[in-house]
């Protein structure tokens, strides 16, 4: 069975978890917080980051969340997440970067900064500025899904793809660090609240980063 090397706040692995459940892949979580630096996960991925997904009975090591999402969308028919024509493909392509990239950089890792590293592992004060920044993004980023889903009944086009996966993983990050205000965003709270109500999503919810707690909506389907 495939090992997953993840920690309960890494977008990354959230994205891939989702997409392995929607296909129905079996698999097992391993803790990995990759800021310690173990040896013997770098020597699995030498970019000492998360996800990796291991078969010790294969003796197969994939890194880098995209990479692994490709290989699966590959060799796993079910519920395919890269499909239509190859333009619905550029697209959904084009989505998954936007956010694996843009909004990590603007909305997630500042969030992972402020509320999570500085305080289990920096010991710092959180700063309010890059907060309210982050947050402010955070709008900007929900307009934009705001405008797809007023013309799309999903982010690329007329089915579920990798590219509402990786929106959907990487806000659920920033939800639960207390980094998105849904006001003046219907649609995206709609399109949202979809997600959190599919079996694939509910394990995200339940689970817990150390001492640091979500706000209460965080779990709530309407919420």
């Amino acid at each position: 069975m495939w090992q997953l090397y993840q920690f309960p706040l890494c977008p990354f692995s959230r994205k891939l978890r989702l997409l392995m459940s929607e296909k129905g892949i079996g698999y097992e979580l391993w803790r990995e917080n990759p800021w310690e630096g173990r040896d013997e996960f770098l020597t699995m991925n030498p970019a000492g980051r998360t996800p990796v997904l291991h078969d010790p009975d294969k003796g197969l090591t994939l890194c880098d969340s995209r990479a692994i999402c490709e290989y699966l969308e590959e060799t796993v028919d079910k519920n395919a997440m890269i499909g239509g024509t190859a333009a619905n493909r550029a697209e959904i392509r084009r989505l998954v970067a936007l956010f694996d990239e843009n909004f990590y950089d603007d909305v997630t890792a500042p969030m992972l900064l402020e509320r999570m590293k500085k305080r289990l592992i920096l010991r710092q004060a959180p700063d309010a500025k890059a907060l309210r920044q982050a947050m402010k993004l955070a709008h900007e980023h929900l307009y934009y899904i705001d405008y797809l889903i007023d013309r799309r009944p999903w982010l690329a086009g007329a089915t579920m793809s990798l590219a509402d996966l990786a929106a959907a993983a990487q806000i659920s990050v920033a939800d639960y660090l207390g980094g998105i205000d849904w006001s003046g965003h219907e649609q995206s709270r709609g399109w949202y609240s979809v997600f959190k109500s599919r079996p694939s999503f509910r394990p995200l919810l339940s689970e817990r980063m150390d001492v640091i707690q979500p706000p209460s909506h965080y779990a709530d389907v309407d919420g």
